[in-house]
Order: C-alpha cells, then sequence, then structure tokens
C-alpha cells in the first residue's frame, strides 16, 4: 500500500510539473508570436493616432493600454513617467485605450477633445489626479469631471462639442478590437517592443525596458 502510494504521489508531481512546462512552453509561445507580429506590423501596436510622449525614433515602444476610470492605472502612472525620465533620448510612450469600467469612454472622449487643443497629457493628468472624484467605483460621478478639467488649460465649451466627433468613436473601437487581438483583457496591460509584460510591477516593467534598451 505505502509503495502504490509513493507511485501515485510520484505520478501526480510528474503530471504537475508536465502541466506547468506546458504553460510556460505556451506563454513563452504568445510572446514570440506577440514580439514577432510588432517586428511585422507595428501600427497594431502604435498606430498613428495613437497619444505618443518622448523620443521620435526610440529604442523601446512602450505601449500601454489603460482605462481613465481604472485605480491602478492612476497608481501605476507616476511609474510610467519615471521610466521615461530614467531613459531620456530612447523611450516612446504610447497610450492605447480598454475602456473595460462604465463611465470610461466618457472620460476618453474628453481626454481626446483636449487632445485637439494640445492639452492631452494636461487633461490626464487632471483625469488621474481627481480620480477618486469622479470615477469611484461605488458612486461615480463623470459630470465632476468639468469641474476639474480647467486646471488643464482647455476651452471646456471646445472640448464639450469636440468630445462628440465621430472620429473619436472610431479611435476607441479600434483601440478595443487590437486589446481583444493582443489579449488585453485588464488595465494596465504593457507590451515593450511587443513583448507582453508578464509580471506586474515597477520592476519587472522596468527590467523588460532594460532589456529592450540597446546598451
Amino acid at each position: 500500500m505505502k509503495n502504490k502510494f509513493v507511485l501515485v504521489a510520484i505520478a501526480a508531481l510528474l503530471l504537475g510539473g508536465a502541466f506547468f512546462a506546458g504553460v510556460k512552453m505556451f506563454k513563452s509561445q504568445e510572446t514570440e508570436k506577440l514580439v514577432t507580429m510588432a517586428s511585422d506590423d507595428l501600427k497594431k501596436f502604435v498606430p498613428d493616432y495613437a497619444p505618443t510622449i518622448g523620443t521620435v525614433k526610440p529604442e523601446v515602444y512602450l505601449v500601454e493600454f489603460f482605462d481613465p476610470e481604472c485605480e491602478s492605472c492612476r497608481d501605476f502612472y507616476p511609474f510610467v513617467k519615471l521610466i521615461l525620465e530614467e531613459n531620456p533620448g530612447k523611450i516612446q510612450l504610447v497610450m492605447r485605450y480598454a475602456p473595460f469600467h462604465g463611465n470610461s469612454k466618457f472620460a476618453i472622449k474628453i481626454l481626446e477633445a483636449s487632445r485637439k487643443q494640445g492639452k492631452y497629457w494636461e487633461a490626464l493628468e487632471v483625469l488621474f489626479r481627481y480620480q477618486p472624484e469622479w470615477g469611484s467605483h461605488h458612486d461615480p460621478k463623470p459630470e465632476n469631471i468639468w469641474k476639474f478639467l480647467p486646471e488643464a488649460g482647455v476651452d471646456i465649451e471646445k472640448v464639450k462639442q469636440d468630445m462628440n466627433d465621430p472620429a473619436i468613436d472610431k479611435i476607441i473601437e479600434q483601440d478595443i478590437a487590437d486589446g481583444q487581438a493582443l489579449g488585453v483583457r485588464g488595465t494596465p496591460h504593457f507590451f515593450v517592443n511587443g513583448q507582453p509584460l508578464e509580471v506586474f510591477g515597477l520592476e519587472p516593467l522596468r527590467d523588460l525596458v532594460r532589456k529592450n534598451l540597446k546598451n
């Protein structure tokens, strides 16, 4: 009986090891496929319309699928800026939309309308700074955005008009489609030169960026 128990235990360990090895191999294959996709079709990650900041010809494309109503996106954004500051002239940050929350599209339209005034990043900072005031998951009040948006230095009436541009809907739809194709199921979701961040955190993201820098 004892020998039988030992054999069953060994078999279970072997099956478990085979399972985890299979998962690891699958993830490796998926990562390789995404990196190949990035080299063959960069626009899947970095379309012409996407908001970008950083160097024009970067060593690293840091692509973030984000949701302006996502608390983790808000918390992580200062670290993303820090990575850019640590690597001047080497990185381009590319912002893509993944609107998973109820008021996300409303906020995105405000961001895109602010971009028409050259105030995208200022508006993004305001939305993140006051997110608890307008995007609380327990009591969301998206109309509160209008109270804080003047801090971005935009013409509010023009934003209200421009946010209804059908072109903004197309941007959102395309980002959603690309996100689904790339396996984006939560936010923030990062890609570094097409390689997905598999372990979420500042240091893993920083390490992945470093691995893709030339020196």
